[in-house]
């Protein structure tokens, strides 16, 4: 499969894709009880200048109640009914631990104003608007310069004293299934080592957000994989191959928002039918062989210098 569109990547866009959700949250959270009334939630709104918050019993959170609530219940002489009455019961959360990525989708899909954020176990964790992402992507920018100038310094001409007639580095992951916790470190481990080298930051972008996609596939989707990057001076190839229930019509799988992971996985966070086609649009080259019960061997390739990318395989 070949794309000759932009592959542009912004800096933030690949940051969405390293840093989680745990990254960017706040963890100091006003909640309030189910046992709290509407007049002293009022009360706690305006000296807290806030517009909404969780509702929260024994540590687990078990709504979220906010300012439209108030006025309903103010206007129908409610203002000494619980909060445990009014509230929504059924809120929209992120796992602290789900990638940036997912909340900016979320942000941008309900224009909700925040989040609350809960762990595994379905504790309140923290809190997260979108002025969180900002500051967490602004501190994470100046992380990555002060930390990464000295290691960019050492290996960014390796290729030049290599001496031959062709040469790859060759760097290879591997992934576990159903490891969440783990998921995303093979695509941040790659991006670290290629910004080593030297590589340009509009193609480690790339590389990075097509790498975290196929690693999340993996995670997802089958009995676990490997994930191996081979680096030359005009190309880099990365192959994935799992072990697993294969793919039968890979066309469909192509289809933005197609997906076949349980509600389980969806409820995880993941799954959403977005990683093959982000990844075709990170790919200069992009080649899938599946076979049902056995698994799938994916091959990205980008390419350093755009001439390269219509050159024969």
């Amino acid at each position: 499969m070949e794309d000759g569109s932009s592959k542009e990547i912004t800096k933030l866009h690949e940051l969405t894709y390293e840093l989680k959700v745990g990254d960017a949250m706040s963890r100091k959270v006003i909640t309030v009880s189910p046992e709290t009334t509407m007049n002293e939630f009022g009360e706690m709104m305006r000296a807290n200048r806030i517009s909404g918050t969780p509702v929260v019993r024994d540590g687990k959170m078990v709504g979220i109640v906010s300012i439209e609530d108030l006025i309903k219940a103010l206007a129908a002489g409610e203002s000494q009914a619980t909060v445990g009455e009014k509230m929504h019961p059924r809120t929209v959360t992120l796992f602290a631990d789900e990638p940036l990525v997912h909340a900016v989708a979320k942000f941008s899909e309900l224009q909700f104003g925040r989040f609350p954020v809960i762990d595994r176990q379905g504790s309140l964790v923290g809190i997260i608007t979108q002025g969180d992402i900002v500051r967490a992507m602004l501190r994470r920018l100046e992380v990555d310069y002060s930390t990464e100038e000295i290691h960019r310094y050492r290996a960014s001409h390796i290729f030049e004293d290599i001496v031959a007639d062709e040469a790859a580095l060759v760097f290879g992951y591997q992934v576990e299934a159903r490891n969440f916790a783990r998921a995303g470190q093979a695509s941040s481990g790659l991006k670290r080592t290629l910004s080593r080298l030297g590589i340009h930051p509009q193609i480690i972008r790339r590389v990075a957000v097509a790498t975290y996609e196929a690693e999340i596939n993996i995670v997802v989707y089958t009995d676990g994989g490997d994930i191996v990057a081979e680096v030359r001076p005009d190309r880099i190839k990365i192959e994935t191959v799992d072990k697993g229930p294969g793919i039968p019509d890979i066309e469909q799988a192509m289809q933005p928002g197609f997906s076949t992971a349980p509600d389980w996985v969806r409820e995880l966070g993941f799954g959403a039918g977005m990683g093959l086609p982000n990844i075709k649009a990170c790919a200069d080259k992009m080649d899938i062989k599946s076979t049902v019960g056995v698994g799938t061997h994916l091959t990205i390739k980008i390419y350093l210098n755009k001439s390269w990318a219509t050159a024969p395989q």
